[in-house]
């Protein structure tokens, strides 16, 4: 049985070139999971890498056409307003002859399945969730001839043009998965899935819907995750990053796992980073990371509004996620923050107790940070508990590509001009920060510190049309401000030397 697990092409979308929520951030050891597992039941499986090795649509057909597998298992990701690009590459390949079975697995197909199904009848299955076991089985049954149909955790087309889906729960001891499958280590930082799911359901994650709608933390044992990176040590890598929603886990035994894990770490020698919610951090855990060798930090944060938190369904407090900074910065850390600074349901008050509690915590002062706070909001995606919410109250207003990501209608339209105006003008600057011939290119501007004018002006630009817009009666069309904001920084970016 030959099977080639593919991660597709993408498309860099102009729009959200900056968004990282089209999927979580695990999603990059998906591939090697689906391949270990299919591996383990005797099958051969490949992994094409597309992105890595940048292949084009076109090479990517022309790839899997010559290996002609029996199975072809697509890592679905979505791309913003160039998704359709993927399907447009799945039709090619049965109108060029691929007649083998054709199965999409990850975020955006679990969430969309009946969507994907309805409109694509050139896909044959859809992993729903975890896709491991059910891959696995997939395999065997084409492997031996048997119906396919009802491996659980498949969705599939029903006759009438419906789809169809048998359940498959969650693993709930995710030691039994091997080791996902690496082709190349090459010396740069190497992802780890320590723990699956998270035991919160924010409005906004798309994680509770992935793992049968609703909180679900899974930790593999300290046993299972030191040998996992005892393994790839012997292989060069040194450097780590655990790409866990929430590295830490519930409570006092989320902790105490986390304890147990970091004896194993420390002797080792490596480095790593990690991301966790402000609440499961306390001084004493701190300290066994960095004796661990934690260097880089990511606390998921959201708001500084309480209200704004109490709707995204956060259960976490302002205090706490203040004490946590003040925390790393005594141990000589400086956290990176996760923050919506504008969600549908917020007022320009709340944007102001944003605005006030990043400048209380002290974390508008470095160019690259302050244009990515000032710019982010809440990206609806379909099959969230957010989602369900808009849809329930009328409010969704647009859709994308299947209408996975929609557009919602805001409850302050001063906020959602702040949004369009002031995300207009951050996303100008990091657009700079990426073109090489930009004075603020990141590479020849590695000290953000001679890019202050640049981040004054955007923190100022915030203030200024905040305190503008509780003074007038009429928003001023955003159109003309982006205009005039967009002149005077291209003033500043050009007089950087």
């Amino acid at each position: 049985m030959n099977v080639v697990i593919l991660e597709h092409p993408r498309v860099r979308s102009q729009a959200h070139f900056n968004d990282i929520a089209n999927t979580p951030l695990w999603s990059c050891l998906l591939a090697g999971y689906a391949a270990a597992c299919i591996r383990k039941a005797g099958h051969e499986a490949t992994i094409f890498d597309a992105p890595r090795l940048g292949w084009s649509f076109e090479r990517t057909r022309n790839e899997i056409l010559d290996a002609m597998p029996d199975l072809l298992c697509i890592h679905a990701v979505y791309f913003w307003e160039h998704t359709a690009a993927l399907f447009d590459f799945i039709a090619a390949l049965r109108r060029d002859g691929f007649n083998g079975h054709l199965n999409l697995f990850g975020f955006f197909p679990t969430l969309a399945y009946p969507a994907i199904l309805d409109s694509n009848p050139n896909v044959d299955s859809i992993a729903v969730g975890e896709c491991e076991w059910t891959l696995m089985k997939l395999a065997k049954c084409l492997a031996a001839g048997r119906d396919w149909r009802m491996v659980a955790g498949l969705a599939r087309h029903r006759s009438d043009g419906t789809s169809a889906l048998v359940q498959r729960l969650p693993e709930p001891e995710p030691d039994r998965f091997p080791f996902p499958l690496r082709p190349v280590i090459d010396g740069q930082t190497v992802s780890v899935l320590a723990s699956r799911g998270c035991y919160n359901h924010c409005r906004f994650c798309p994680i509770p819907a992935f793992y049968n709608d609703g909180p679900l933390w899974r930790g593999r044992s300290p046993d299972n995750v030191a040998e996992e990176i005892a393994a790839l040590m012997a292989r060069g890598a040194e450097d780590f990053y655990f790409v866990d929603p929430n590295f830490i886990g519930p409570g006092a035994r989320g902790k105490e796992r986390t304890r147990r894990l970091l004896a194993l770490l420390e002797p080792m020698a490596l480095t790593f980073g990690m991301e966790t919610r402000a609440n499961d951090l306390d001084d004493e855990l701190l300290e066994r990371l960095l004796s661990a060798g934690l260097q880089s930090l990511l606390i998921g944060i959201e708001s500084g509004s309480r209200r704004i938190l109490e709707n995204l369904d956060k259960h976490d407090q302002i205090s706490s996620s203040e004490a946590a900074i003040r925390a790393c910065r005594k141990r000589g850390i400086e956290p990176e923050i996760g923050f919506l600074m504008f969600v549908p349901d917020a007022t320009l008050e709340d944007l102001g107790e944003n605005f006030a509690y990043l400048r209380r915590n002290h974390l508008l002062g470095r160019l690259d940070r302050t244009a990515n706070l000032l710019c982010h909001r809440q990206i609806i995606f379909m099959g969230t508990s957010g989602y369900r919410r808009f849809r329930e109250e009328g409010r969704i207003a647009g859709a994308g590509p299947l209408g996975f990501q929609v557009d919602v209608s805001w409850r302050d339209d001063r906020a959602r001009w702040m949004a369009d105006v002031v995300g207009h003008a951050c996303l100008h600057v990091l657009a700079e920060t990426g073109r090489p011939s930009s004075p603020i290119f990141w590479r020849r501007h590695p000290d953000w510190r001679r890019c202050s004018a640049i981040n004054d002006f955007l923190v100022d630009l915030f203030a200024s049309l905040a305190a503008d817009l509780k003074a007038v009666k009429s928003i001023p069309p955003a159109v003309e401000t982006k205009s005039a904001v967009q002149k005077e920084l291209r003033k500043i970016i050009e007089a950087i030397e």
